[in-house]
């Protein structure tokens, strides 16, 4: 496995993600918020820090995980060391198991299967759930992309990070706050501390 990924790692399985990522040592206030709004950890911390909530589309995840991937990479790391708050939901949780098992997709691949999986644990450790209980139907061109847009209003979503611009972003239902972004876009817009 390659440093970047040993640290990667690190980030997503150190176990001190909300108290440390606040920066300061209020933990009865994190605690009391948690009690009072009902709200999960992960969720306080999006909102004490001001962290993007992104949807990050399975083609960013797997061009993470290939060797190409520099700027998915970067957005993948920047989740993982919660500078992004990601969400997932059912229909995005198959879709990425059903991609990351297709063994033949990752032949070139640096990673080994067992450091795809501990990755993607981490990250799936990193993602704060949301339930879709309102079925939007924006018409994609691409009927199979319209959960990723659900699943971004459910979740009040700043942007959805895909490669597939095209198809994600030509609904025929508009979400003017949300953006559908690049990782290089979403790097630019969102600029995270190196």
């Amino acid at each position: 496995m390659t440093g970047g990924f040993n640290s990667l790692l690190r980030l997503a399985t150190s176990g001190h993600g909300e108290l440390c990522a606040i920066g300061h040592s209020d933990a009865c206030g994190v605690a009391f918020l948690r009690r009072a709004s009902g709200l999960t950890s992960d969720s306080i911390c999006a909102i004490i820090l001001g962290m993007p909530t992104i949807v990050l589309d399975t083609n960013i995840l797997v061009a993470a995980l290939l060797r190409g991937g520099g700027t998915a990479r970067a957005v993948l790391r920047a989740c993982l060391s919660a500078q992004y708050d990601p969400v997932l939901g059912p229909a995005l949780l198959a879709e990425y198991e059903d991609v990351l098992g297709r063994a033949d997709l990752f032949a070139a691949s640096a990673l080994s299967p067992k450091e795809r999986n501990e990755v993607f644990d981490g990250f799936l450790n990193r993602c704060r759930w949301v339930e879709v209980f309102y079925a939007w139907r924006p018409n994609l061109p691409d009927e199979a992309d319209n959960h990723l847009i659900e699943l971004a209003v459910a979740a009040q979503a700043h942007a959805i990070v895909t490669r597939n611009l095209r198809d994600v972003s030509r609904g025929e239902l508009k979400f003017p706050s949300l953006k559908v972004l690049t990782p290089e876009q979403c790097l630019e817009v969102f600029p995270c501390p190196r």
